[in-house]
């Protein structure tokens, strides 16, 4: 018999849960959830009702079993049938990343992209920059490609524009290239790519390191309150939808201090895995500089933990790096790889640098020929000493090789 899943979504966490119930009376739960469908994911599969004390599950089991935790202080939820699910874990969240440019979110096709930036145009003064926050992605628009420079010309040709395409890339129009010197004479940054239309004229992409070409306006000065505030929205909203811990890939000393202040505020209200966003290059002097501002975190905290540093080593899919070229239309011969964005040495230090001081490495890696550099640079440092115990980390691994598998293995990769 198939399990309806209603409108209920119960956000809690079911591992460690005990099943069993004894005739000695046990010490009252501060809340239980009776009369539903509790999916488990274990052997028991689907049970009636769960027990809950201290913000963890105790017991689940029968109506009659978890009506034994109940005491006059516990707090009853009567499912009615409804069903209870594990809590969902988002594991790559990139959560404040949107920011208040021109909002693609609800766009669905390129049309519909130019009208919001025309809008935007309309109340904006001549000469002033447009940007767009980075909530979309091409896959969402009827045409399934993103917007470039001659596309965005027919928005406006007043402002120089820049559309923002997830982490790694720009894209601008021919006023913004003009504002920003770029030009057909300008050289590519190493680990970043200029993009061409196939003439050889400038398409106003800028991938990865080339985004460096360009700066952008500085956003309004907001306190650390105003920012922990919008954390609290964003897991509000998260929790919501049944996603009960998340995992932050790369992020500021500052902003696991205030994630630590909402968290000895008591105000915390999703778990939250914590990585530091490791320097892009750099001695090991500067390294070991930088890592005196990080905190390591309580081991046995189940609300805040430190689950270590993010490196970074190649684009993403727009520049993984791949041992086979890139097929057209890239305007490059059949010699585009993909861009490695830390070169091979200096990894290979740093890699070393974070695991003689202890720390947890996880990097980015979209192309096969970045998940070698990754694997060369983890077996390094497990000759060193085993990593295997801690769970060491490939982000995205988009596009391996049957060959890589048996390497991450070995190594206990995640």
């Amino acid at each position: 018999m198939s399990i309806r899943i209603k409108a209920l979504v119960a956000v809690m966490w079911l591992s460690g849960a005990v099943t069993a119930c004894n005739s000695i009376t046990p010490d009252p739960a501060d809340l239980i959830l009776v009369d539903g469908e509790v999916i488990t994911l274990s052997n028991q599969d689907v049970v009636q009702a769960l027990a809950v004390r201290d913000g963890r599950i105790i017991a689940v089991g029968s109506n009659v079993d978890i009506r034994g935790y109940q005491g006059p202080e516990t707090y009853v939820i009567e499912l009615a049938g409804r069903t209870v699910i594990p809590g969902l874990t988002d594991n790559h969240f990139h959560g404040i990343g949107g920011g208040e440019g021109v909002d693609l979110a609800g766009a669905r096709s390129l049309q519909e992209v130019l009208s919001a930036i025309s809008t935007r145009a309309e109340e904006t003064p001549p000469g002033d920059v447009i940007v767009t926050n980075s909530d979309w992605h091409e896959g969402q628009l009827d045409e399934q490609r993103l917007p470039y420079r001659d596309d965005l010309d027919q928005a406006t040709q007043e402002h120089p524009v820049v559309v923002i395409r997830g982490g790694h890339e720009y894209v601008l129009n021919s006023a913004a290239l003009a504002y920003w010197d770029i030009d057909e004479s300008t050289r590519a940054i190493d680990g970043g790519r200029i993009g061409r239309y196939m003439d050889g004229r400038l398409n106003g992409e800028l991938v990865d390191r080339a985004k460096g070409l360009v700066q952008l306006p500085l956003m309004e000065d907001r306190s650390s309150a105003e920012i922990q505030e919008d954390l609290l929205e964003s897991h509000r909203i998260l929790s919501s939808r049944g996603i009960t811990s998340i995992r932050y890939p790369g992020a500021s000393p500052e902003m696991y201090d205030m994630l630590l202040a909402l968290r000895e505020e008591g105000r915390l209200n999703i778990r939250v895995d914590f990585l530091y966003r490791g320097p892009r290059s750099g001695s090991p002097e500067v390294l070991n500089e930088v890592m005196q501002g990080w905190a390591q975190g309580e081991g046995d905290d189940f609300w805040l933990r430190v689950g270590g540093v993010k490196l970074g080593i190649d684009g993403g899919f727009e520049g993984g790096l791949m041992r086979e070229p890139y097929e057209e239309p890239w305007g490059e011969g059949g010699t585009f790889y993909g861009l490695q964005t830390l070169p091979r040495e200096s990894f290979l230090e740093t890699v070393q640098v974070l695991h003689s001081a202890g720390w947890r490495v996880a990097t980015h890696a979209v192309g096969d020929a970045a998940i070698d550099l990754v694997l060369d640079a983890y077996e390094a440092a497990d000759a060193e000493s085993s990593i295997a115990s801690s769970r060491w980390v490939i982000e995205h691994g988009f596009i391996p090789r049957s060959d890589q598998f048996p390497r991450m293995k070995d190594l206990g990769l995640a």
